[in-house]
């Protein structure tokens, strides 16, 4: 949601900078105000949400993902190569499945929805792309939280 709405605030931003005409009829300087400020209610609501749900884990004692992007970038590739030698058994083989169609989904140039379609087309691959980076990310960031325990047990 965080990422989400600061997409739809530089969106707004952008229209509001750089758009002289109007936007489906309505004035650029209205739906870039319109788009910045529903992008920043999106980006705090989202904000907010991610940290009452890492403390709800945090008080039940479930492990959360930990690292900056680039951390859970590096250790994604420790990741797979431990799922898929088993030293690794908190990942299943589904989940590096669904993955891999995910990816050959986002390459393939069949889609559910053609992309010719104005909006609605690119709206599948940005969902499989979503889901495909928060999957990759969550898992490499409970790796990072796994890695990390081996070598400091508590």
């Amino acid at each position: 949601m965080v990422y989400f709405g600061g997409l739809l605030a530089l969106i707004g931003l952008g229209t509001l900078l750089f758009r002289d005409g109007d936007v489906v009829g309505l004035p650029a300087a209205a739906v870039g105000v319109v788009l910045l400020v529903i992008g920043a209610a999106a980006g705090v609501f989202g904000f907010i949400r991610k940290r009452k749900v890492r403390a709800r884990k945090i008080a039940k004692g479930e492990p959360v993902p930990v690292g900056d992007v680039i951390e859970r970038a590096r250790a994604l590739p420790r990741l797979i190569r431990a799922a898929r030698s088993g030293a690794y058994g908190e990942l299943p083989k589904s989940r590096m499945t669904l993955w891999v169609f995910a990816l050959v989904y986002l390459i393939s140039p069949i889609d559910i929805l053609p992309d010719l379609l104005p909006v609605i087309g690119v709206t599948d691959d940005a969902g499989v792309l979503v889901w495909l980076l928060t999957s990759v990310s969550t898992a490499a960031g409970l790796y990072i939280n796994h890695e990390r325990k081996q070598v400091h047990p508590d």
